[in-house]
């Protein structure tokens, strides 16, 4: 038998030294050998070869190779194979299972599964729902082991599962639909459906608690949805985490989208945020409804919510807030140029720039604020009102000018008609001689 020295070193071979498994997995592969010992009659010498011939294993189209292999196998099980000691080994009817592996669907009775590794599927079986336990693949050591341990009631239940990577999905009882790719990815889910991990240590306590509510959830990369510190669980769904630590330790939140190294690195309970950018929101806790864009945007925000900032580094030095929008980050902006609103006409309240670059409308009592502005408005009515009186005034004075001048004008017309007159019935002058 192996030492617990010898047992810990194999559960983490092949793994980085510097990420070695802690000692207490070493305690997984424990009752695997004991079951292997306890399942060969004769414990304390090497047992006889038991490698059934391929064509005497009762079934239709049934291939095993490895002792024990197939070796409860019925006439009515049929297009099975099984390679190595003890695969496949308590299958009576199950159909079309391909295991490879000590111990690999060791206990299965179910249809349509892959297992490749030691212990892979090692407990799955049929459970009481229909069509439960099958269609599963599990690659690596452990996969899946417990898939099934305790049965499943609900049709589907334990059903649709791919795991690949040494643990991957490892406690998984009845859940479906899921997809785990890489070491330990889902290890402590349970009851959750419909999730999906690719990348060591990803969605790792998802569903740890068995609550049934971490579903939808998907994580790309190391540790991304990772969870928290085992015994805690990670129960919220629907979160969407791409890049190493992305949602690393959420808790509850639930609806969240994070795309960047490290992106919501800190969120445990905040919900429905958006963060876009390595370590985008790395500061945001329990925060919600915030979206923030930007390689390091948003590093204040804790458990601020419905921020909206836009730009690598924006909101940086600006503090916990909330109901704000920011783009770019203050000192490396210099100009704005927004489409869209020079030459059109709207209506409603005049808005204004600080210092600081704040939009805003003018405080009371300033020049520029609407109560001001409405004063000045009705100042400018009053004025073109007077002025335009004023014009109508000039209009009818100069209508009386030109009339009184197109009389005068006639007058003087008459006045040299009549001159002309007087002046021909006036008598010749007279010449007097002086005697």
């Amino acid at each position: 038998m192996y030492s617990l020295n010898q047992v810990n070193k194999l559960v983490s071979c092949g793994r980085d030294p510097a990420r070695s498994l802690p000692l207490w997995r070493g305690f997984l592969l424990i009752p695997l050998i004991l079951l292997c010992f306890a399942l060969s009659p004769n414990a304390q010498a090497a047992p006889a070869p038991e490698t059934p011939d391929p064509g005497s294993v009762p079934g239709i189209l049934n291939t095993a190779d490895g002792h024990k292999a197939l070796f409860s196998a019925s006439a009515a099980s049929a297009g099975n194979s099984a390679f190595g000691a003890f695969s496949l080994f308590g299958l009576t009817t199950g159909n079309f299972n391909t295991s490879c592996g000590v111990l690999a669907l060791d206990l299965n009775n179910a249809d349509s599964n892959t297992a490749v590794g030691a212990a892979a599927l090692l407990f799955n079986n049929k459970g009481t729902g229909a069509n439960t336990g099958t269609q599963n693949t599990a690659v690596g050591v452990a996969a899946m082991e417990n898939n099934l341990i305790s049965g499943g009631t609900h049709a589907g239940d334990g059903s649709f599962n791919d795991a690949v990577g040494a643990f991957s999905l490892f406690n998984n009882i009845d859940g479906f639909s899921n997809n785990a790719v890489g070491g330990s990815a889902l290890f402590a889910n349970i009851h959750g459906a419909f999730n999906t991990a690719v990348g060591d240590l990803a969605l790792q306590q998802n569903d740890a608690d068995g609550s049934a509510t971490a579903n939808f959830n998907t994580a790309v990369g190391v540790e991304a949805l990772l969870g928290p510190t085992p015994p805690g669980a990670m129960v919220g769904d629907s979160n969407n985490a791409v890049g190493a630590q992305a949602l690393t330790v959420n808790t509850a939140g639930g609806f969240n989208e994070a795309f960047g190294v490290l992106a919501l690195g800190s969120n445990t309970t905040g919900a429905a945020n958006v963060a876009i950018g390595d370590t985008a929101a790395g500061g945001v806790t329990s925060g919600s409804f915030n979206t923030i864009i930007g390689d390091l945007a948003g590093p204040d925000v804790t458990d601020g919510g419905d921020n909206i900032y836009v730009g690598a580094g924006a909101g940086t030095g600006v503090g916990n807030e909330n109901q704000t929008i920011r783009i770019g980050e203050n000192g490396f902006i210099s100009a704005c140029f927004v489409q869209g609103i020079s030459g059109v006409p709207v209506t409603g309240a005049g808005v204004v720039v600080d210092a600081n670059g704040q939009l805003g409308v003018a405080a009371a009592g300033s020049p520029l604020s609407m109560k001001e502005m409405l004063k000045q408005r009705e100042v400018v009515q009053q004025l073109k009102a007077t002025t335009e009186k004023q014009a109508a005034r000039i209009a009818l004075q100069e209508n009386q000018i030109q009339t009184l001048t197109a009389a005068l004008k006639q007058q003087a017309e008459q006045v040299q008609k009549v001159s002309a007159q007087l002046e021909m019935i006036r008598p010749a002058p007279r010449v007097v001689n002086n005697q």
